[in-house]
């Protein structure tokens, strides 16, 4: 059996496999235009095909590729993208967006002479995931070129009925958050493009030549189910659906001296430090945090923060994804080292060799400076994520 033959799952269907398997659809989106497309190797159809393979091999005009964060393969590591100047497989070009702003991103699809800039990344549900971003920028540069785009969208994996977290101040916009909405936003990324249209984003205009191919059959906004078949890792540090449901909340770990877990097994799910102990796991158990358990774990992470020491923490277990709050669960996470350990916990400062941003990296982490601040104070900041179980209208 080939990818072709494979057929498509009847819980939720993407744009893109609506797209092979409806000609007519694809003649009204595509037609015959001279397309570029955002995408990487994560981005499969139904049966694993990469979208631009399918794509050419059902005779799309492709003529030029755009890369995100961790690069077309997929395997760059936070903030790296590969430098790739060709595709193998399509012979394309590839565009890496990574350190291009949106004015040379629109030249670079001018002088590309294409019709059409189609969208198709995985997306997390989380406003500091930067794919969503990169997306943003290039719509931004399309406008600019004067070309249309298209977004081929794709059920959120961690749902889309729930939402978590402040929104953004945009004083602290950055490329882990263009848009105002929640840390856990519960939009698919063609929301995402509609709103950061109708907001005004980066200058885009309520004219913007966009349109969204949308999710079918998935009515419900349900979460990735348990039983979802397999995961495709959409980049190198988010290996399981389970690592999509606590990112929202332990990825705000990365703005601390705490470690997120990178360079283990399981990052985002393990956080810890060398300077926590024995009080921390109890405390966490003592707060009674709603669909999680916690369990003690030392750790040697091969790279990042804490590389080659034994590091002391915790292992998440999500046990009911309906009553688990991954961001509360963070705030509870950082709180609790922060107040055990004043003297040793951290937030990270901004590095002296990245470029200008607002704030420090836990500042655009959380949309503003408010947590930092409160840390700083001394504050407990366990409450602070003004959880809520809003129904989410797209």
């Amino acid at each position: 059996m080939t990818v072709r033959d494979v057929a498509v799952r009847d819980v939720a269907v993407t744009a893109i496999d609506r797209l092979l398997a409806d000609p007519g659809l694809r003649a009204s989106v595509i037609g015959d235009a001279r397309v570029g497309l955002v995408t990487n190797d994560t981005a499969v159809a139904a049966g694993f095909e990469r979208t631009a393979d399918a794509l050419q091999r059902i005779g799309v005009r492709l003529a030029l590729l755009f890369g995100p964060e961790h690069g077309m393969h997929g395997t760059g590591q936070a903030g790296e993208s590969e430098r790739l100047e060709h595709d193998r497989a399509t012979g394309l070009p590839v565009v890496d967006t990574y350190e291009l702003d949106p004015d040379r991103l629109a030249e670079r699809m001018a002088s590309s002479g294409i019709d059409l800039l189609l969208v198709d990344l995985p997306d997390i549900g989380t406003r500091f995931w930067t794919y969503p971003w990169t997306m943003v920028d290039c719509l931004v540069a399309a406008d600019r070129a004067g070309v249309p785009v298209v977004v081929l969208d794709r059920p959120n994996p961690i749902g889309g009925t729930l939402v978590e977290g402040p929104g953004l101040d945009p004083a602290f916009a950055s490329f882990v958050g263009r848009v105002d909405v929640p840390i856990r936003h519960g939009l698919t990324l063609g929301e995402l493009a509609r709103t950061a249209v109708a907001t005004g984003t980066g200058g885009l205009r309520t004219t913007t030549a966009l349109d969204v191919v949308e999710v079918a059959e998935w009515d419900d906004r349900a979460p990735w189910p348990l039983d979802g078949g397999p995961w495709v890792t959409p980049s190198p540090n988010l290996p399981t659906p389970d690592t999509a449901f606590v990112y929202p909340g332990t990825g705000l770990v990365e703005g601390t001296n705490l470690s997120e877990g990178r360079g283990t097994t399981r990052p985002f799910e393990t956080v810890g430090a060398p300077w926590l102990d024995d009080r921390f796991v109890p405390a966490l158990r003592e707060l009674e945090l709603p669909g999680v358990r916690f369990r003690e774990t030392r750790f040697r992470p091969t790279f990042h923060k804490y590389a080659g020491e034994v590091v002391r923490g915790v292992v998440l277990h999500v046990t009911d994804r309906e009553r688990f709050r991954p961001v509360r669960t963070g705030l509870a996470i950082i709180g609790t080292a922060a107040r055990l350990h004043p003297d040793a916990f951290a937030v990270r400062p901004q590095p002296a060799d990245a470029p200008p941003e607002p704030g420090c990296p836990l500042d655009r982490l959380w949309g503003s400076d408010r947590l930092r601040l409160a840390l700083t104070a001394g504050d407990d900041v366990v409450g602070f994520a003004d959880a809520t179980d809003d129904q989410v209208t797209a």
